[in-house]
């Protein structure tokens, strides 16, 4: 075959894009034709997208001289994606583009293997190869305008070719899988507008959804799957097309099986699109509802509507008014040595003397701090009437057995104006200033016995006044108690002895919650009102998102379920002598009665679709949507265990 020459600048690169050439020649604001002449710059190609007969792409195609072929393809591969882009504005387009694909299928229908690996393919097959996927790819791409699929869909050669590549093609075939996924997508865009034969007219199923069905179950090719799936979602949406709708179709088992794929989001979108669309259909979710894979497919619909829902947790203070009653503080004060603790301090000799001072004085406080002048100044007042017997010490060596006696304590210099040298982490031991605890209230509270130091003392001291006294009436304080039993009188008065430690005050609570004002007071503490807590708060999860478009397919999926599984109970009853109305006037049962056996096993798939949705309350409940429509939904579902008690049961494995 002879070669032509190459069109006028074919080797050069195309302008940038194509949209700006479909312009009209420019016109002045008046509407005349600009006079001004059109530049023609280097490295310039026009795109010949006159919508003729006699298109220069077009022409090139029909040539078959394999470089003009190439050069319209490549200029056609690009301008198919662009929305201005029309097959009709070039009559004969799709015819052209058809007779490769075409002749690619009829060699495959033969057997001839035009991938083959041992036997390498002649060049003449290779460029044919090439030329049939690049035509298909155009008509793929323009398929996805509206005009261009209505265009496409109603072709004779466009049908004719799908469908025999759906039947001679092989998907396990790298290649051939190239050509399937072209032929799939250009397919799906036509889908909406393609009706097929009625199932009454052939026993055998329709090719494109014979051929997609077995592709969705047994092909391991993702990007063969996806398409397949979303071409058999748009082809059953029909209306027209209901009549071939299967309960037992290849495609519900693969869209069942990939459904679990949370992480792959095209593919589980696809899966949940067919399921959408197939229980649509009132008879196949009917059917559905006695599918073994019920219960497993409502539980993995809510947890993906789980998975993808964006919630906060959510606080809200409920403190009430409360009347606050202040804790008493124990007041405290420096332990000072006294009476015979402090003789036999004086009595040793340096340094065992400031050594044992140091222990009984002082304590170890982090944070406590003593200049170094309260601390000597407090050392010599105590000792320095005792010099005569026993020399004091030096105020450093001093300062030294503190690090002795505490070896967290330091002698520091605080910088600033003025300088202070302390000593820190040390601090005067505290005792309890309440020495009215341990004071004896006898005889009305005259006792002039002096403040006793423990309650064994103070206890001591009352049996003492006891012993002597002849009043059957209890003298302590203003106490009112009379028993003339001595043993009785005895247990009475140790009510009256404080214990020898203060309980613990927590620290984070300085103050004790009461119950309010308004509260009736009761006699009985164990049946009053108990007081409020300190920091009420209900903490709840809310929503902070709208729902994904998964959550939205999954959950009308969910809807249509629960509403076929509900489907009686809603229905409303017929007037008859057992309801309310006019009991004499009965309807005239003219039609048809229906078969009972479709009336019983659509009665046993409501049941089974109602034990479903009340084992899955506890999922239910956990579902957070942001609209509030949505919400309802689902509260609605979640309370089908409360409305029907006797459907609790779960079925039995």
């Amino acid at each position: 075959m002879a070669t032509a020459a190459a069109p006028p600048n074919a080797s050069t690169r195309p302008a940038a894009t194509g949209g700006a050439y479909y312009r009209t020649n420019a016109t002045h604001p008046s509407g005349t034709s600009s006079s001004r002449p059109q530049i023609t710059t280097d490295d310039y190609e026009p795109w010949y997208t006159q919508p003729s007969p006699s298109n220069r792409m077009l022409l090139s195609l029909k040539s078959e001289i394999p470089k003009e072929v190439e050069w319209a393809l490549d200029r056609l591969c690009r301008l198919s994606r662009n929305e201005q882009f029309f097959v009709r504005a070039i009559p004969g387009l799709i015819d052209a583009l058809c007779q490769w694909p075409e002749w690619y299928v009829n060699e495959r229908a033969q057997g001839r293997k035009l991938d083959s690996i041992v036997f390498c393919s002649s060049p003449e097959d290779v460029q044919l190869r090439r030329h049939a996927l690049e035509s298909l790819f155009v008509l793929r791409n323009a398929s996805f305008n509206d005009a261009n699929a209505v265009e496409l869909a109603t072709h004779r050669r466009t049908q004719n070719l799908l469908g025999r590549a759906l039947t001679f093609l092989d998907d396990q075939s790298d290649i051939d899988a190239e050509f399937l996924v072209n032929c799939i997508e250009l397919l799906h865009s036509c889908a909406p507008t393609l009706v097929l034969p009625p199932a009454s007219a052939s026993p055998t199923r329709p090719i494109h959804l014979a051929r997609l069905e077995n592709l969705t179950l047994h092909s391991t090719n993702r990007s063969l799957i996806i398409p397949s799936l979303l071409t058999l979602t748009l082809l059953l949406h029909n209306p027209k097309n209901a009549g071939h709708f299967s309960a037992t179709s290849p495609a519900l088992t693969a869209g069942l099986r990939y459904l679990p794929l949370f992480v792959d989001t095209p593919l589980t979108t696809a899966c949940l699109e067919f399921l959408y669309a197939h229980l649509s259909n009132s008879s196949m979710c009917q059917a559905f509802l006695l599918h073994p894979e019920l219960r497993n497919t409502v539980r993995l619909l809510l947890t993906l509507i789980i998975s993808e829902q964006a919630v906060e947790e959510t606080s809200v203070e409920i403190s009430a008014t409360v009347d606050i009653e202040s804790v008493p503080s124990v007041e405290q004060k420096n332990y000072e040595l006294v009476g015979e603790e402090l003789d036999t301090i004086v009595a040793m000799p340096e340094p065992e003397r400031s050594l044992k001072w140091l222990k009984t004085i002082f304590a170890t406080h982090p944070t406590g701090e003593l200049t170094q002048v309260e601390f000597w100044n407090l050392y010599k007042d105590t000792f320095t009437k005792y010099a005569a017997d026993h020399p004091m010490l030096a105020a450093a060596d001093v300062i030294k057995n503190v690090t002795v006696v505490f070896p967290h304590a330091q002698a520091m210099v605080i910088q600033g104006p003025p300088q202070k040298f302390v000593i820190r982490g040390i601090d005067r031991r505290k005792v309890a200033t309440s020495e009215e605890r341990f004071k004896c209230l006898w005889d009305r509270s005259s006792c002039s016995a002096a403040p006793l130091s423990t309650a064994r003392e103070l206890w001591s001291h009352l049996t003492d006044h006891l012993a002597l006294s002849t009043s059957e009436a209890c003298l302590w304080g203003q106490c009112p108690y009379t028993n003339s039993a001595t043993a009785e009188l005895t247990r009475h008065l140790m009510t009256h002895i404080a214990p020898t430690t203060q309980p613990p005050k927590y620290p984070g609570q300085p103050e004790i919650p009461t119950p309010s004002t308004g509260a009736v007071s009761d006699t009985a503490p164990t049946t009053r009102v108990p007081p409020p807590p300190p920091n009420p708060s209900i903490k709840y999860i809310t929503p902070t998102a709208d729902a994904p478009n998964r959550t939205l397919i999954a959950l009308l999926i969910i809807r249509i379920l629960f509403r076929a599984s509900f489907a009686s109970v809603d229905a409303a009853p017929r007037a008859d002598g057992d309801h309310f109305g006019f009991p004499g006037v009965l309807e005239e049962m003219e039609e048809e009665q229906p078969d009972m056996s479709t009336d019983i096993q659509s009665m046993e798939g409501e049941l089974c679709g109602r034990r479903v949705f009340v084992s899955v309350r506890d999922l239910l409940n956990s579902v957070k949507l942001r609209d509030a429509s949505l919400m309802n939904w689902i509260n609605e579902m979640a309370d089908v265990g409360l409305q029907h008690p006797t459907e609790m049961e779960d079925d039995e494995d």
